[in-house]
């Protein structure tokens, strides 16, 4: 795997220095130097942006969003793009859970026990399968070490932050020699509803009235793992268990929480023989999700994903300067929804894929050039209910292709150039194809299509970056075109809860009753172009390489940072929902010894590009927050202490990525100003 420094619009919180170098998943063959657009977050800089969500947490990072619903659910939205067009993995390897179905479902993940996130952005499909068309996130806990460890160590977090009264607290535990090592990990988080700027009317019984909260926005999660790796001569082999327990409230209903459980086990390994093939890389991992949904004490609807995954990798030794991957995945899902609100059927759905990746080098840069062949069957079984017979049953094959063409050109040793071209193929997903029923997180009747065909894209990214010592930039524009792009759209119909299409009223003792009505959403493939440019850069102030140079060792930073996107449904012309509106921010960040301080801004336009029928705009506002650090050591122990502000003037503000804003239901702003104190100790 490559190696990246750290890109400046994740470089928070070191006060100006250099961050060391970590490594990425963006190439599968160790280059220094990423052709594709990436970004790494991890150690302090992780600490100090880490929320509850993934989505949150990888928020504002150059081309990526939210779909914030609420403080308990979110998955990122990258160059505006979500749900099953960005492929989420734990260290390299599928994750599934049933998040992508639905806003209110959470993934489940918590940056307490993670090392660092990457994030790929744009089209990756090569290695991760059509579901990476908008890009990859990778959380890595090295729950299965894969190199030795001299020692015994790990780390230990605690915090406590005002705007939710959240108690958090995450063990890291490691050890080892050259012949084995062992991996211990467990944390908690407790939050109670999240403060806001408004007052909110909750209906909930048991908190009933006014409050400047969100109403059923509490959390409770807690998890843990146990890993260890075997090492040997000419490789290792190692396994893992870990375990995600939730309970939180959904907030599009005052009295809904989700009790959440995901249990997932690992077994991966390398084996390096030498010869034509200089290493094999193996994976295999099997996930247990599951969650219910509780109205009151009452369960209701229970939905269920088991998975396995399969992934084989083996690395060629150059011939004539061209070196590459040869890979094979497998992957098998079994998913359930049962209930009054399971909207799609029971359904499997098997993918088995070969790819290749190749990159040849030059005096001048470097060429990468890759294919990809698919073969997905997707079967919905319908409901086990008797009672429900409005699922369809049948079985659908495809067979997706795609392909992708790289370069990095080294015009001068500060300035580099990129550009990468993708051609993808994605096979619709089995709710695409299959559901039929009510799905009150997006206050809609939805309803598959089982006739859909392939959704295919042609994508171009071009990019520049400058580096010069502390100082340097990136810029990155970029044009996605689809065709037969799948979305939800208003058919223009409505439904009962019986499913009853444009009900009329009924005639009781009382007079006329209108029932209770929902709009129904189609799915449906149209042409669609989304295009935008991204940029961050870091401008050294004070300090070496700096304008000024102090008399001490302290540095003063500038980091900046700002994207476009837009996103056009080219049948109609008009915009397609929930794209993030133009953004810019910037920190300073200042550093003197063990003394690290930050205080910055980012700025969100607002979003006026909105579909005519089942969205609302949403006003500009600006986001402040700060941040202290100060890190000393005793005896064996690094400890840092921290404080950061988010939302520092308690902003009224609204995402316009969020369903929760863009339609009908009830207030959901983003969270108000909170303070986080915590500790983090490592040795």
């Amino acid at each position: 795997m490559p190696c990246l420094e750290a890109q400046t619009d994740s470089s928070a919180a070191t006060g100006g220095a250099a961050l060391p170098e970590v490594t990425v998943t963006g190439n599968p063959l160790g280059a220094s130097e990423l052709i594709a657009p990436t970004t790494s977050v991890s150690g302090e800089q992780l600490l100090l942006r880490a929320q509850p969500t993934l989505g949150e947490t990888l928020n504002n990072l150059p081309g990526v969003s939210s779909t914030y619903f609420g403080p308990n659910a979110s998955r990122p939205t990258i160059r505006g793009q979500d749900g099953d067009r960005i492929r989420i993995l734990q260290n390299g390897g599928a994750a599934p859970d049933a998040s992508a179905l639905s806003y209110d479902h959470a993934v489940p993940v918590d940056a307490l026990v993670t090392e660092r996130i990457e994030v790929l952005r744009g089209p990756s499909a090569l290695q991760y399968g059509g579901s990476a068309v908008g890009g990859v996130v990778n959380v890595i806990d090295n729950r299965i070490p894969s190199e030795p460890l001299d020692g015994f160590g790990g780390r230990v977090d605690a915090g406590y932050a005002t705007g939710s009264r959240e108690k958090s607290g995450g063990l890291v535990l490691e050890g080892g020699n050259d012949r084995y090592a062992l991996h211990v990990d467990a944390f908690s988080r407790d939050a109670d509803d999240t403060k806001v700027p408004i007052e909110l009317n909750c209906e909930n019984p048991r908190r009933p009235g006014l409050a400047r909260k969100i109403c059923n926005s509490a959390n409770r999660a807690d998890g843990g793992a146990i890993g260890g790796t075997l090492f040997f001569d000419q490789g290792w082999i190692g396994a893992s268990a870990s375990t995600y327990r939730s309970n939180y409230g959904t907030v599009a209903e005052d009295d809904v929480t989700i009790d959440m459980k995901s249990d997932r086990y690992a077994l991966e390994g390398e084996w390096r023989p030498g010869g034509f093939f200089t290493s094999i890389h193996g994976k295999f991992s099997y996930t247990d999700y599951r969650h219910t949904e509780f109205e009151g004490q009452e369960p209701g609807t229970t939905f269920a994903n088991k998975s396995h995954d399969f992934r084989l990798e083996a690395r060629h030794r150059k011939i004539a300067g061209l070196e590459g991957v040869i890979g094979f995945s497998s992957e098998t899902g079994r998913f359930s929804a049962d209930g009054e609100e399971a909207f799609a059927p029971h359904s499997r759905t098997r993918s088995n894929a070969l790819f290749l990746h190749e990159e040849l080098g030059t005096s001048w840069g470097r060429l990468s050039f890759g294919a990809r062949t698919e073969q997905v069957k997707v079967t919905s079984f319908g409901s086990p209910d008797p009672d429900i017979t409005r699922f369809a049953v049948g079985e659908r094959d495809f067979h997706p292709h795609s392909a992708a063409l790289g370069a990095l050109v080294d015009l001068t040793p500060q300035w580099q150039l990129t550009s990468n071209l993708a051609y993808t193929e994605r096979a619709p997903k089995d709710y695409e194809l299959f559901a039929n029923g009510p799905h009150v997180a997006t206050a809609a009747w939805e309803l598959g299509n089982p006739d859909l065909q392939m959704e295919k894209s042609v994508g171009f990214d071009l990019g520049a970056q400058w580096k010069s010592g502390a100082n340097n930039a990136r810029v990155n524009a970029y044009v996605t075109r689809f065709r037969n792009y799948i979305g939800l759209e208003a058919s223009g119909n409505v439904r009962d809860s019986e499913g009853n299409i444009n009900p009329g009223p009924v005639e009781t003792a009382e007079g006329l009753v209108f029932p209770d009505v929902v709009d129904e959403y189609v799915y449906r493939g149209v042409r669609a172009r989304f295009s935008g440019l991204e940029a961050s850069g870091n401008l050294r102030l004070l300090g070496t390489d700096g304008f000024a140079k102090p008399a001490d060792d302290s540095t003063l930073d500038l980091q900046w940072r700002g994207d476009l996107v837009r996103a056009k449904n080219t049948d109609t012309g008009e915009p397609l929902p929930r794209i993030s509106p133009a953004r810019v921010g910037a920190t300073l960040a200042y550093g003197n010894g063990p003394w690290s301080a930050r205080l910055g801004f980012d700025h969100y336009a607002a979003q006026r590009r909105v579909p005519s029928i089942g969205a609302r705009p949403t006003d500009a506002f600006t986001l402040w927050n700060a941040a202290i650090t100060y890190r000393m050591k005793v005896q064996r122990a690094n400890l840092t202490w921290y404080a950061r502000i988010d939302n520092l003037t308690n902003k009224l503000a609204y995402s316009a990525t969020s369903i929760l804003t863009t339609t009908a239901f009830p207030d959901a702003p983003l969270p108000g100003r909170s303070l986080k104190v915590g500790l983090r100790a490592t040795f």
